[in-house]
């Protein structure tokens, strides 16, 4: 009973951090990323598509990205859904391929950057323990209906903490990893 309770919650925060990881990429610092464009969606034949379905996302080199179609029709609806976006990128169309070019980030814009990143991180822990409180429930509820011992309750729930604790660690490195990246020229 304990043993599933605790590993129900460990596969659910390991959920929350690659959930992190992947918002973590969303947010860009100085360099072209692929995964900066996986929330561009095209309207392609009346269906929206993601980006890379339609075109082939490249980057040669550290600030530029370049989006060759599969089809040369589909080209104005990427430049339209690059424009709508919030990528913060202008596109530069040839007729053949778009152009997206990086932009240098600013002091300032690298400071609300990294205030983005702590935010991310903070959802992030409160996830962790929202899990935490459902996985104490759990030994809460096996103690109630005399499934376990009152030692075997407490053992649950210490072990829970740990769990925790490890996972709030794993939260904040990741987080600092970015914020250095985003604030290092």
């Amino acid at each position: 009973m304990l043993d599933l309770a605790k590993k129900n919650a460990q596969a659910r925060m390991e959920k929350t951090i690659t959930s992190l990881n992947e918002d973590f990429k969303k947010v860009r610092t100085g360099k072209a990323q692929v995964s900066m464009l996986d929330s561009v969606r095209v309207n392609y034949y009346s269906q929206m598509v993601p980006l890379n379905q339609v075109a082939s996302v490249s980057t040669p080199d550290a600030k530029t990205f370049l989006i060759a179609p599969w089809e040369t029709s589909v080209l104005k609806e990427i430049e339209q859904s690059l424009v709508k976006s919030d990528i913060g990128m202008a596109p530069i169309n040839d007729g053949k391929v778009i152009r997206l070019k990086v932009p240098d980030l600013t002091e300032e814009r690298r400071k609300d950057l990294a205030k983005q990143v702590k935010k991310i991180a903070e959802e992030a822990r409160v996830a962790v323990r929202l899990v935490r409180r459902d996985a104490n429930e759990e030994v809460k509820k096996a103690f109630k209906d005399k499934a376990i011992s009152e030692d075997e309750s407490k053992k649950g729930e210490a072990d829970v903490q740990k769990i925790t604790d490890d996972y709030i660690k794993k939260v904040d490195q990741l987080a600092e990893e970015k914020e250095k990246s985003i604030l290092t020229i």
